[in-house]
């Protein structure tokens, strides 16, 4: 079982790799299957990530929102295959304020 420690790290490095590959914008993401597949995955590994961090721990950090996070995760992994632009666009929103 991994540590809550190694469950943060999970997120980081996730956010990391989605921030190196969402630098060119919106329009290089919602044209580049690519860097959407890449995107998605490291989505579901940070609510992965999240949900198997104990309730303890989410409710010492009761800010974020971890129910939604997760929520995110669930969608992206169970209905991987009916994504359309409009869910990428979504996915877009979870990733950037623009």
């Amino acid at each position: 079982m991994r540590s809550e420690q190694e469950r943060l790290l999970d997120i980081l490095e996730a956010i990391e790799r989605i921030e190196k590959y969402t630098r060119r914008g919106k329009a290089v993401f919602l044209t580049d299957e690519l860097i959407q597949n890449w995107v998605v995955n490291h989505i579901a590994v940070i609510g992965e990530a999240c949900r198997a961090l104990p309730n303890e721990f989410q409710a010492r950090y009761a800010g974020i929102p971890w129910a939604d996070i997760i929520a995110m995760r669930n969608i992206l992994v169970h209905h991987f295959l009916e994504l359309t632009k409009t869910q990428y666009g979504r996915s877009w929103k979870t990733i950037s304020p623009n």
